[in-house]
């Protein structure tokens, strides 16, 4: 049995993934080192790549509505620089503005906190009297233990030994956070720098791309690279916009009827709430927790109030808004949003929340093409056939005429 030159060569490339596959699982340890060494050094790369992405969002809207009427050549040159400035000026205004409204709130209610705590030590002291009174195996409770001697020499002794041992500790522990704070502000700076080399030069980097899989891939097989690509782009920018228009309906609508039902602290616990509810599904439980404690503080009834009502807007943000605004933004039933969800915290966390959504929408959108093309082949295979034997015999594919009565 002779094999054609394409066969072999396609056999060939089975044998070497295979091969390749095979030491992976053999040496999957020390793949694995390697890449997170790899990504260790990577890292602050791939954080300017994110930070690129995201700028990208509004630096491209402000290039092509705010500064598409600049048509000059001499105002051309500044186009690309000047949006690139705003939008990392949106950004940060942005960000002023809630660190600005949220830790005054946050540092006010701490300070009142640690003033109302002793006041509540003291009726807890007085409801614990009352019960000792009402309850006098209590009593007898408390007694025992205010009767119980204690080893002071051998607790000092050990918060001694403690301290000696600790100290060292807590010394390494000082160092390695100070050097991981360093660490963290020249990774920072390397990946903005980064960021913004990319977004000055997009087109050059995707046109370098492009013919960089155009040279070293099958033509078929690049303009699938390239396809998978595009269509990542836009789920991904999609999903950002997405989820950024949901945080300021969700924060928009709790500062509306926290205004209309008079609760405290109504435009704090909405921008906290539209901040924390970029995280997908959960986020908006977490800014819940705070404004329930902060309500808390001046009005216990309120802070209930407020839960009964976060838990009726979540059901209309979960069941309609989020599906609708996140899912019809990347092309993802709701079901499908939902799933992505849960999939992506249990395997990682919050980041796998935010980037299992608009994957999961690629490889929906690529399924849902393969199937419709090999269901659309089989239903031109099947006309063929049927077309085929139709003509094969003629007599079986004319109509039977009815049987006349005499």
């Amino acid at each position: 049995m002779e094999f054609s030159r394409e066969k072999i060569r396609q056999i060939r490339n089975l044998m070497l993934l295979a091969a390749a596959l095979t030491l992976v699982i053999i040496y999957s340890e020390k793949v694995l080192r390697g890449a997170a060494f790899a990504f260790g050094i990577l890292r602050p790369f791939i954080y300017g790549g994110g930070v690129a992405f995201v700028l990208n969002i509004p630096m491209k809207l402000i290039e092509e509505k705010l500064l598409g009427r600049w048509k000059k050549k001499s105002a051309q040159r500044w186009k690309r620089p000047l949006s690139m400035v705003l939008s990392i000026a949106v950004i940060v205004l942005v960000l002023a503005v809630v660190v600005g409204m949220v830790l005054p709130q946050m540092a006010m209610t701490a300070a009142e906190v640690g003033r109302k705590i002793p006041v509540f030590m003291e009726q807890v002291m007085v409801q614990f009297e009352r019960l000792a009174e009402d309850e006098p195996m209590l009593a007898e409770w408390v007694s025992k233990l205010e009767s119980m001697e204690f080893n002071w020499d051998s607790i000092l002794e050990n918060v001694v030994h403690f301290l000696k041992n600790g100290a060292g500790n807590v010394l390494n522990s000082t160092f390695n956070v100070a050097g991981s704070i360093i660490s963290g502000v020249v990774n920072g700076a390397i990946a903005l720098v980064f960021a913004l080399y990319i977004l000055a030069q997009k087109e050059r980097l995707a046109n370098q791309g492009r013919r960089l899989i155009s040279a070293y891939l099958p033509t078929r097989v690049g303009d699938k690279i390239q396809e998978i690509c595009s269509l990542l782009y836009r789920n991904f920018s999609n999903f950002i916009t997405g989820q950024c228009l949901e945080a300021v309906i969700l924060g928009a609508m709790f500062v509306i009827f926290m205004s209309i039902f008079r609760m405290p602290y109504a435009v704090v616990v909405g921008v906290l709430i539209a901040v924390m509810a970029l995280i997908p599904i959960v986020g908006a439980f977490v800014g819940c927790g705070v404004g329930a404690f902060l309500i808390m503080i001046n009005n216990p009834l309120q802070a209930v109030w407020f839960v009964v009502l976060f838990l009726v807007l979540q059901q209309i943000e979960g069941n309609l808004i989020y599906p609708r605004v996140v899912g019809n933004s990347v092309g993802l039933p709701s079901i499908w949003v939902l799933m992505a969800v849960s999939i992506g915290g249990s395997l990682f966390g919050v980041a796998g929340m935010l980037l299992f959504i608009p994957l999961m929408s690629t490889g929906y959108a690529l399924l849902r093409e393969s199937v419709n093309k090999r269901n659309a082949l089989k239903a031109k295979n099947r006309e063929r056939e049927k077309k085929e034997t139709d003509k094969a015999n003629p007599e079986e594919s004319r109509p039977k005429e009815g049987k006349t009565k005499d």
